[in-house]
């Protein structure tokens, strides 16, 4: 496991490599961002936008996605995995905006996790990109990059990855770490072709160091 010091030296390489990280999510208000968030859940971003620059501009409103036809909402997103029952969950989110909110997305994460179809993830998003809480959000690649590097341990899941991050981590760095360790492990430390032998990482790294270990005795 990273001390303290290792982990803030990983951010700051981090951050020298993606200096301008942030969420890649196509949105301009805080509506249409918990609606691209939930439409990303194993997804990838660039579809998402792709469905959403139509998307949004034939939905406006919570009262606009309830005023179509279910089928027709689900033709809408239908390139999107899982479309059938994201759809639903957006019907039922934008209800209970009317019914509770005002039709407004509440601020709070906790407040927002009751929201159908948004989890713990889609609520730490929506709070730190929309409203500018502190809040780390993990997701594949954040608990991928962090148990490759050390961070946290192999067996944590999700929930303990998110507060050994929150602990390690000062609080005023949560939101700009979040995007750059998605950057980190969407460019550079893939799923299935991490970028080890460039990577400044390496001397830190003990999934990368086995990684190279097993292809020089295979080489």
């Amino acid at each position: 496991m990273l001390n303290k010091k290792q982990v803030n030296y990983c951010l700051e390489v981090m951050k020298e490599m993606f200096p301008h990280a942030e969420c890649e999510l196509r949105h301009s208000n805080p509506f249409e961002l918990v609606i691209a968030v939930l439409l990303s859940a194993q997804c990838t971003d660039n579809l998402v936008n792709k469905v959403t620059r139509s998307l949004f501009e034939k939905y406006k409103t919570p009262q606009d996605y309830l005023a179509v036809p279910l089928e027709e909402l689900q033709h809408d997103i239908k390139s999107i995995g899982l479309y059938r029952n994201k759809a639903k969950n957006i019907r039922k989110l934008c209800q209970m905006l009317i019914d509770e909110y005002g039709g407004e997305v509440p601020q709070s994460k906790t407040e927002l996790m009751k929201l159908a179809g948004v989890g713990r993830k889609t609520a730490n998003v929506v709070a730190s990109v929309a409203f500018r809480e502190p809040a780390i959000a993990v997701d594949t690649h954040v608990e991928r990059v962090s148990k490759r590097l050390g961070i946290c341990r192999w067996k944590d899941s999700v929930l303990e990855v998110e507060e050994t991050l929150m602990k390690k981590v000062p609080k005023d760095e949560w939101a700009d770490t979040h995007h750059r360790m998605i950057f980190f492990g969407r460019y550079h430390c893939k799923a299935r072709n991490p970028q080890c032998p460039e990577c400044p990482l390496l001397d830190l790294c003990r999934e990368g160091q086995k990684r190279m270990k097993k292809a020089k005795a295979t080489g």
